[in-house]
């Protein structure tokens, strides 16, 4: 099976699919920021920015995936 990519058209120029989950899934992080921040989600690795990295490729794969 194949799936139909639908382009985000703004203002006549054609945005890749791709792009538009990469903007997707950094929106969602943002806003799950707080949350992660308050659960202490900072404290539980030794790298954190290197955990918030791997958090958001992995939102983003999952919408690149199912979407």
């Amino acid at each position: 099976m194949t799936n139909t990519y639908r382009e985000l058209v703004i203002g006549g120029v054609l945005i890749a699919p791709i792009v538009s989950y990469a903007a997707i899934a950094l929106l969602a992080f943002l806003m799950l920021r707080p949350l992660l921040r308050f659960v202490g989600f900072a404290r539980v690795f030794s790298n954190p920015s290197l955990a918030e990295l791997c958090l958001y490729v992995a939102m983003f794969g999952t919408l690149a995936l199912f979407f």
